[in-house]
């Protein structure tokens, strides 16, 4: 599904919509020249969100070139170019270098092609300590056997773990202070109107949409790729619908300061912190300038067994 949505002409802004990443900028206390790293931006939506709405200094990453293309020229006609940038490179190997980003963000095509053990290191990486990490992923809800998993997954483009299973690879990176909200479907004080985390792509789009990203599918698959891609969308929709065994969480943890390390004097960036020749190595190139957020105190962080989590009701009132 998320090939399909990455076709359209007109972008769509990605399930939870502006609210949740409204909520990020809550959450996480986003500031005016803040460095934000997007990872597995696709079209980068929340990029310019970011950019636009936060004053931060954006930077989405994404494994298709096609798509790092068409943000790039979205956002260069919006006039954010200055605040918004775009690099193509896998999320397991990301072109920074360590403890860069005051927030990163991993999105729904974290999974598509890299490990999540590996895409979650990554992500923990370029974090500065006292830094935040924030998930917005699909999650199982019900526990679901090997096959299904897969075709699920194909079908997604994407591969959802369980809560757990993400709390664990978050914690194995050496992060702390995890808290949880569940964005499926419930109301919230943030979100007042309930919407579906996962529409079928017949409510994305219009019909003109539909079948602009029908001929552009074509020309990518074919009419034989187009046809298997539209019925098993359909096919694998009524089963999510039916059963409800998929969800969207919000996942936001910290990455704690170094022993002996000071959190209180804000930090300058250092000089030549991206690297945009290769992943992981190569000479500086640039440098940006910010800050970095403010660190959980010692007295109000939580522990693992202390974690904050919201909206447990998955479908409605949970009721029978």
């Amino acid at each position: 599904m998320l090939d399909l949505v990455r076709l359209a002409r007109r972008p769509a802004f990605p399930p939870g919509g502006v609210e949740l990443y409204r909520q990020i900028g809550l959450l996480t206390g986003m500031q005016e020249g803040w460095d934000v790293g997007v990872i597995a931006c696709g079209l980068g939506l929340t990029v310019e969100y970011f950019a636009r709405e936060w004053g931060v200094e954006a930077h989405g990453v994404d494994e298709d070139p096609r798509v790092i293309e068409e943000a790039e020229e979205r956002v260069r006609a919006a006039g954010l170019l200055a605040r918004a940038h775009f690099q193509q490179a896998p999320v397991d190997a990301l072109p920074f270098r360590d403890g860069i980003f005051d927030v990163t963000i991993a999105e729904l095509g974290l999974t598509a092609r890299a490990e999540p053990e590996a895409a979650v290191r990554e992500l923990t990486r370029v974090t500065r300590p006292g830094g935040q990490v924030v998930l917005v992923q699909p999650v199982w809800k019900a526990p679901v056997e090997a096959a299904r998993r897969a075709v699920l997954s194909e079908h997604l483009g994407t591969r959802p773990l369980m809560l757990v299973e993400w709390k664990r690879l978050l914690r194995e990176a050496g992060l702390t202070d995890l808290h949880v909200e569940d964005w499926t479907d419930d109301e919230t004080a943030f979100r007042p109107h309930v919407s579906k985390p996962f529409p079928d792509f017949a409510e994305l789009f219009s019909l003109r949409q539909k079948l602009g990203i029908l001929v552009r599918a074509y020309r990518v698959w074919g009419w034989r790729g187009v046809w298997t891609a539209v019925q098993r969308e359909r096919e694998v929709h009524r089963l999510l619908t039916r059963e409800r065994i998929l969800g969207l969480d919000l996942i936001k943890a910290v990455r704690p300061l170094a022993v002996g390390e000071a959190g209180g004097e804000p930090a300058t960036r250092a000089a030549g912190a991206f690297d945009e020749r290769t992943p992981g190595g190569g000479e500086p190139v640039g440098g940006v300038a910010g800050t970095l957020p403010p660190a959980a105190s010692a007295g109000g962080a939580s522990t693992d067994e202390e974690e904050e989590v919201s909206g447990l009701p998955l479908f409605g009132s949970g009721e029978s």
